[in-house]
């Protein structure tokens, strides 16, 4: 018995949409968040280091 790979034809243009976001969105979610995340952590060590030098100022 052989096995046949079975194709359904082209995507229509909303599959091949989605089927792109699936393969694609997870990693563009995950370069936004640490995008994110980097300037959060940034600016905290911007303002430590403000804090600090204030400080040092007194």
């Amino acid at each position: 018995m052989n096995v046949v790979p079975l194709h359904l034809g082209a995507l229509h243009p909303v599959e091949q949409a989605l089927t792109i976001a699936l393969a694609f969105g997870p990693f563009v979610v995950l370069g936004i968040v640490i995008a994110v995340r980097r300037r959060h952590e940034a600016a905290e060590d911007a303002a430590a280091e403000d804090g600090t030098e204030a400080q040092r100022e007194r």
